[in-house]
Parts: structure tokens; sequence; C-alpha cells
């Protein structure tokens, strides 16, 4: 009955939407890309050679990040298995692709019933993985008829969302309570997914698989970074949204002052405002670059950079790469009322880390930052001080990435236990060629 209410409710809401979906198909190539596959029809996977499937489904970048370890311990350990990867964005499918390979990556169904039937009976897996909360009615309830056990890894829900599940928790009960397993990030996460119908016995605390992500490889643009910057010290501003950059660009002259070597390197979130910050350099009168102007291009081919200059950083995937050469790191989407980002990108590298008040998205991995004295918060207001002073005191930077660093190895080792988890859900075959 839960499930026909809500195809109802679904299908209301899409046939109201259609205007505006159909507009956005029409002027915006990202609505369009994919939408074949989102609506049923299954994309021919390379590779799979016979092989029995696991379908890993994780939403955008950050999610394909966090996964990118697990993705590649699974392979390594399960060789008879196919590992699918699908995704709901663009740049999320463009990460999974560059990192997984264009052969087992797919655009992720919508949640209507035709849909999910189809990707499950042509893909027919044998395990679903889902990373954090992604909880669709249709392609669960698909997967419990069928008999497919289903993973949740890397599970949470924020302290936005929490109020719209706890109030929803009629409607999800039926469909966590029948989830196979449900490994959290943190006990606050596993007491909420208990809440709303996740059976207790099969909830447990792994800890977050974003401890456990190392940047795969150097980027091209780290490489070039290091080359065409003599002398460099790199302030790296990622995943920004709009008020950052601005707040960025008002404290190029104290910036300058403090140091007048440091080169500013912003990485907008979101590719669609790459342009808007671009407007907004130029308009602003600092000197500044683009990246993908270089992309692809012979090293001793390229301007050399300058002390005061900006660097946009327009290219998708090579941000977590970028921090390592970072004297200080600013993780966006804190300063305006968004949630933040994750903090353990420029941690790894020992980076000392600046963040606004607005963290919500990844509390438990800020607050045991600054537990441990290993990241600064900053308002608006102090936002251009707060970098100034550990731009002048480099000894206190320096410790405070140093214990940004410990911070992050000590958290580690969240992918072994969702391995060894999931591993308990194949079949017995499976798990006894692994003891073997």
């Amino acid at each position: 009955m839960i499930l026909f209410l809500y195809n109802l409710a679904l299908l209301v809401g899409l046939v109201a939407s259609a205007p505006w979906w159909l507009w956005k198909m029409a002027t915006t190539h990202k609505y369009r890309e994919g939408m074949g596959e989102r609506l049923g029809r299954v994309r021919f996977l390379e590779g799979q050679g016979g092989r029995p499937l696991i379908w890993l489904h994780a939403v955008s970048v950050g999610e394909v990040l966090a996964v990118s370890r697990l993705v590649k311990t699974l392979d390594a350990l399960l060789p008879d298995y196919f590992i699918a990867i699908s995704t709901t964005t663009r740049t999320g499918q463009d990460l999974a692709r560059e990192r997984f390979g264009d052969g087992r990556v797919f655009y992720c169904p919508l949640d209507v019933p035709w849909a999910a039937r189809a990707y499950l009976n042509a893909l027919q897996p044998r395990l679903l993985i889902l990373a954090e909360t992604e909880f669709w009615p249709n392609l669960l309830s698909g997967c419990f008829r069928r008999q497919i056990p289903v993973a949740v890894v890397n599970a949470r829900i924020s302290d936005r969302s929490w109020p719209r599940y706890r109030m929803l928790r009629r409607l999800w009960n039926p469909f966590l309570g029948r989830v196979s397993r449900v490994l959290a990030q943190s006990e606050t996460d596993a007491e909420r997914l208990r809440a709303i119908g996740c059976r207790p016995d099969r909830v447990s605390v792994s800890g977050n698989l974003k401890f456990d992500v190392r940047a795969a490889e150097e980027a091209e643009a780290t490489r070039q970074l290091k080359t065409i910057a003599p002398r460099p010290r790199f302030l790296v501003a990622g995943s920004t949204l709009e008020g950052e950059e601005a707040a960025l660009i008002a404290a190029n002259i104290s910036l300058i002052g403090a140091n007048p070597l440091l080169i500013k390197i912003i990485a907008p979130r979101h590719p669609e405002r790459f342009e808007a910050v671009a407007a907004m350099l130029n308009a602003s009168g600092v000197r500044w670059l683009r990246r993908s102007d270089w992309k692809e291009k012979p090293i001793d081919s390229l301007p050399r950079l300058r002390g005061g200059e900006y660097v946009l950083l327009d290219t998708i995937g090579e941000l977590a790469s970028v921090y390592s050469l970072a004297t200080i790191a600013f993780v966006g989407g804190s300063l305006v009322p968004a949630g933040g980002h994750n903090p353990l990108e420029p941690a790894q590298f020992a980076v000392p880390i600046v963040m606004g008040p607005h963290y919500a998205n990844f509390r438990a991995i800020t607050e045991s930052l600054i537990a441990n004295d290993a990241i600064q918060i900053a308002n608006k207001e102090d936002f251009t001080k707060v970098l100034v002073d550990l731009l002048s005191e480099r000894n206190r930077a320096s410790e405070m990435g140093r214990r940004a660093k410990e911070v992050f190895d000590r958290e580690a080792g969240a992918t072994d236990r969702c391995v060894a988890a999931i591993v308990t859900l194949l079949p017995p075959t499976a798990i006894e060629d692994l003891t073997a």
C-alpha cells in the first residue's frame, strides 16, 4: 500500500513538473545527457564476461571519491565478480568513468517502476550497495522481491535531513527494515537509522570511508603547477559556492601583504559556475589564469605563474591532488549556509585547513578535527584575518596540518570494515573462495 501511494505521488509530481523538465532538457545539455538510461534503457557494460555482478550506486563526485578505495579493494578481493557503478549526476558520471573505466559505469535509473525493473532484470545483480543514504522505494522493493541483498555503506543522515526522515519514518520503515546491512559513519548516524526503521542487529558503525580516501595519483594540474610556479605558496580554495569566491577576491590585498608570492587557486563546486567565476575574476581586476587553457599542453609552453595571481581550476577530478600543493586550504560550502564539504581531502596532505561555520554535512569529521586543534573555523567577518594569520604564523600552521594528518590516519579503516561486512552477503561459494 505504501509503495502504491509513493508511486501515485511520484506520478503526480512527474506530470506536474513535466513542463519544467522538458524546458530544461531543451535548453541545457546536462539534463539531456543519460536521459535514456535514467528512463530504463540499460547500457551495455563491457568486460563483464559472464561474471556475476555487484551493483554499487554513488550519487555524485563526493560519493564516487568515497567509494574509490572500496571499489579497488573489492576488485582485488573478488576477481570472479564484476563491480558496476552507477551515479546520478553528470559530474559524478565523468569522475566515475575516469576512476573505474567507461565500460562499467552508467546512470542510475529514475525510481519509477519500469526503469528500476528494467535494470534489475538486465543486470541481475547478486548484491546492491548504496553509498550514504540513497534509499529509493522502487529499487529497494525490486531487490527484495528478487531476494537480492542490499547493503548501505558510509550511511549517514545529516542534521538538515534528519527532521524530514523522522517525519516520514512510516514510509521508510517497511523498506529499511529489510535492508541486509547498514554500515554507518558514526554512532549518531546509526541511532538515527535505527529510529527510522533499520533493524538494530543489522546496523553497525564502520566509520567514514572518506577517511580512507587518498588522491589516486598526481593530477596533470598538480604536475604543471609545481613546474610553472617558482618558489610556490598556494592557497587552495576547494568546492567553493556563490559568495565564497567573492570573499577570496576581496581578501586579495591583505593576502598579498601577508605573502607576495602567494598564488590563490579557486575550484568551484559546480562546473556550471565556472563561467560566472571567470566573469567575477575579470571584473575584479586581479591577475588570473584558467586551468583549462593549459590542459594537455607541454609544460615548457605554459606561462609562468607570478605571486598574487589567481588560478581558476575549471576541471573535474583534479582538486584532491592539487590540495597536496596547498600552504593553506579553504574548504568551501562552509562560509555560506550550505553544509560544507569534505575537509579530509587536504588533511591527508598535512595541510592546515580553514572552514566556515556551516559544516553540518561533515559534522563528525569536522568536530574530530576541531577537538584536535587541526582546523580553523572562520566567520565571514574574520575570514581574511584567519587566512593572513595562518600565512604569517608558519609554525602554528605547520603544527595544525600535522595534527590534521594524524586525525586522518587514526580514523582510517572503514574500507576494511565495509568489505568484511559485504562479503558475508555474497553466496557461500564466494566466501569459501576468499578463505581457501
